[in-house]
């Protein structure tokens, strides 16, 4: 077992047990004997590979190609370069530590790979460190991110970006215990009346046909490829949110929900999206904030009906706005979801008094043509008619992340 390879203090085990007291003690130093490294697919490398490009002349047809669609072929390397870098310096600083390093990409990183890593380093930005996250599916193995290119990359996931070109201090905090785990809740996922066939959607978006298309021929075993009766537990695990809708973005879906074993509801909307603390601060929190504009709007008809003095300055404005917009967030080690509910429509036939808030439980019925439950962006399963998806947050299903003492 890799866990019996690591110093790291007595965390892991007492949280195994469902301990909780473990986050409030100081962390013993963490010293990894194995590491794998992911390094995301950096664009230069996605257009090169799919258009089948190679160095010298070809290199000069793929520059062509890519200012037809406006992009520069300069500019993608000097990201692509900047991005190596700052994974040469992570896997060089491991190294110099004596850390035995595998440095992967996204269609080498397996289980096996997982398996035989004491620790996981994401190499990119978010989306990579979501791609780490989900062939973790304990909370004993840490999943660390670092932002190998912030000038482009927010980086909501990873460690602060003051550490991409100094990795070394990253361990030395490590090794000193200068640090606490942080375990951020995931969204564990039953589903039935579908096929539990999941179709990598990459890093980059798939068309309509594309996706289609892959739901049709994805070349799983026989076992994963059959409708599925009995509720089944997806061996994937949604760190930042799950999204539930049509393919085809025009088109309403329509589902009925239930909320925590409540009664079945109808809804017919632009999607649904349920999210964790950690994917609080992401999709959902634009699907739901305000502009300092609607917030002044609202205001003002207030004051105008209620017939009170408020002070509808551009301060007052701006410090409601934040306030709301504040309280879409909450911690990522908060075992419960927040969903929303896209665009509802309202009528006779589909009323509901929440779209959006906190549950422990969620149930969606689809009623849908075509439509898919996307996991983190990157994983996608059919969602049709009749399908029933439930999700709920364990604590077992926690990611072991790092959160650095500054």
């Amino acid at each position: 077992m890799a866990l019996t390879r690591l110093r790291w203090g007595p965390a892991a085990a007492l949280l195994s047990r469902g301990n909780r007291r473990a986050l409030s003690r100081p962390p013993a130093p963490f010293q990894p004997n194995r590491v794998a490294v992911l390094s995301k697919t950096t664009r230069l490398e996605f257009e090169t590979e799919r258009s089948g490009e190679r160095e010298g002349r070809e290199s000069e047809r793929l520059e062509e190609r890519l200012a037809t669609k406006g992009s520069s072929y300069s500019g993608l390397l000097e990201r692509h370069r900047v991005h190596n870098t700052n994974v040469q310096r992570v896997v060089d600083s491991l190294r110099a530590e004596g850390i035995e390093v595998r440095l992967v990409k996204r269609r080498d990183y397996t289980e096996e790979t997982v398996q035989w890593a004491d620790a996981i380093i994401s190499a990119g930005g978010d989306g990579t460190m979501l791609l780490s996250a989900s062939k973790v599916l304990g909370p004993i193995k840490p999943v660390i991110g670092v932002n190998t290119d912030p000038e482009r990359s927010q980086g909501h996931l990873c460690l602060p970006v003051r550490y991409t070109q100094c990795f070394s201090e990253v361990l030395q905090k490590l090794r000193r215990g200068n640090y606490r785990w942080q375990w951020r809740q995931r969204i564990r996922i039953w589903l039935e009346g579908a096929k539990a066939t999941p179709v990598d959607l990459h890093e980059q978006q798939l068309s309509l046909e594309q996706h289609s298309t892959a739901h049709r021929t994805a070349a799983q075993p026989a076992s994963c490829n059959h409708v599925v009766s009995e509720p089944r537990l997806l061996p994937v695990r949604a760190l930042n949110e799950v999204f539930l809708g049509e393919s085809l973005s025009s088109r309403a879906s329509y589902y009925e929900i239930s909320i925590d074993d409540g009664p079945w509801e109808k809804h017919k909307n632009s999607g649904l999206n349920m999210c964790t603390g950690s994917g609080s601060k992401a999709w959902s929190y634009n699907i739901n904030k305000l502009a300092c504009q609607e917030v002044e709007d609202v205001l003002s008809i207030a004051k105008q009906k209620s017939c009170v003095d408020l002070p509808i300055t551009a301060e007052f404005v701006e410090k409601v706005t934040e306030h709301y917009n504040q309280s879409l967030v909450f911690c990522p080690e908060e075992p419960k979801i927040f969903f929303s509910i896209r665009e509802p429509i309202v009528n006779r036939v589909f009323t509901s008094e929440r779209y959006r808030g906190f549950t422990s439980k969620m149930c969606v019925r689809s009623r849908c043509w075509d439509a898919c439950m996307v996991v983190d962006g990157g994983t996608s399963f059919e969602f049709n008619d009749g399908a029933i998806a439930t999700l709920t947050v364990d604590e077992e299903d926690a990611l072991c992340t790092v959160v650095l003492e500054e």
